[in-house]
């Protein structure tokens, strides 16, 4: 099981220089970095996660200016977003940042998709809430088109693109129906999200991975029911606070790998807190 990491860089914490190297040194297999561009004052979108939103995440660093600064002192280090909020973005502008990323990195970047939680936020970038699943399906075919070998045109429900010239291309070349980066899609379990993992993922980023004993053959059966290959399906288990018993249960599930949380906190902290989770990636070698 390979063991990677994900945390609120910010102007406060730990640098992603500093952090991926220690990453490297130490073993483990990725970086995974969330995204937030901003945090309006007058929000009244409660917090997921219960009690007040953590300062982080109104000062958490542009994810693909880190992860470029993380793959330029690395050379193994998988990279990943967890999550990009691909409606708040410019599809056209955004499929040239990831290609570009995935490229200079040799094909390291995974590509974290979510839907977004804070209705605010979302509302800044013009982002029309009930909808906001649907523009999101709409704006990765854009990117996939973009990404395409030859000049591919699109037209969709909520943007366009003309065939293009359109480089770099992402390294990693399409599965089944997915182009550009590895991809995996996060958000609760049900079957209108498994529905879009099997047309657009290559699998599943579920926060915490509760439930999946219960989840995981749902979505086996719509995966195998929209003819993907059952063997290519991706479940990674995403801010997990591990122990040996749920690393254990997760690998039982056919789980090969877990991204768990680091603490958004300075060098010394993110340090301690790494030579804690080492124990883990010793026993996945």
């Amino acid at each position: 099981m390979r063991i990677a990491v994900t945390i609120f860089l910010t102007d406060e914490t730990i640098t992603p220089v500093r952090l991926a190297r220690e990453l490297e040194q130490r073993g483990f297999a990725g970086l995974y970095l969330p995204e937030h561009t901003h945090i309006p004052v007058e929000r009244t979108t409660p917090f997921p996660g219960g009690g007040e939103l953590p300062r982080a995440y109104g000062r958490c660093l542009d994810p693909f200016v880190a992860l470029g600064q993380a793959a330029a002192v690395t050379e193994r280090l998988g990279l990943g977003t967890g999550i990009t909020l691909v409606a708040q973005h410019d599809p056209i502008a955004l499929a040239k940042q990831i290609a570009t990323v995935d490229h200079l990195s040799g094909g390291r970047l995974t590509l974290g998709v979510g839907f977004g939680w804070n209705v605010e936020e979302a509302a800044d970038h013009g982002v029309d809430w009930p909808t906001r699943r649907a523009l999101v399906r709409d704006r990765m075919a854009l990117m996939r088109a973009l990404w395409a070998d030859e000049p591919t045109a699109f037209q969709g429900e909520f943007g366009s693109v003309r065939a293009s010239h359109a480089h770099p291309k992402p390294v990693q070349r399409p599965r089944g129906p997915v182009t550009g980066p590895r991809t995996l899609l996060g958000g609760a379990a049900g079957p209108k999200l498994f529905a879009h993992i099997c047309e657009y993922a290559d699998g599943w980023l579920p926060i915490g991975g509760r439930g999946l004993s219960e989840s995981l053959p749902e979505l086996r059966a719509a995966w195998s029911d929209a003819g993907r290959d059952p063997d290519a399906l991706q479940v990674v288990p995403y801010a997990v606070h591990p122990n040996p018993g749920k690393l254990a249960r997760f690998a039982g599930l056919g789980i090969e790998e877990v991204v768990v949380q680091l603490p958004s906190a300075g060098e010394s902290e993110v340090l301690k807190t790494l030579e804690e989770y080492e124990q883990y990636v010793e026993g996945s070698r």
